[in-house]
């Protein structure tokens, strides 16, 4: 099963498995990760909001527009920053690293 790491807040690495076909935000519950994620993956709000590790960041999918403008909202927004529900693990995405922002800004949802 492919894994992945996120780094907390409090700057913890918790490496954790990551099933094929979840989102980060639902591998994030599935392991008690504190990230929000109020619109349940509906694109309405930026709880959800990680920062992609560099080396990580160009294998991922493009974001849609949607997501763009949700992450326009999204607090400490970084160059490498998505919205963890729209990120599908893939094998490809095997031992992806995440950062947790400082915190979050609800805006919608």
């Amino acid at each position: 099963m492919p894994k992945m790491t996120f780094i907390e807040r409090n700057g913890t690495h918790k490496e954790v498995d990551a099933p094929l076909g979840l989102s980060v935000l639902e591998i994030a519950h599935k392991h008690g990760v504190d990230i929000e994620g109020a619109c349940e993956g509906s694109l309405a709000c930026s709880t959800c909001h990680v920062v992609v590790d560099a080396g990580w960041y160009g294998k991922l999918a493009d974001a849609t527009e949607d997501e763009e403008d949700m992450l326009d909202l999204a607090f400490d927004l970084q160059e490498t920053s998505r919205l963890g529900c729209q990120i599908i693990m893939t094998d490809a995405l095997d031992g992806l690293v995440v950062k947790l922002p400082a915190g979050t800004r609800n805006a919608g949802g």
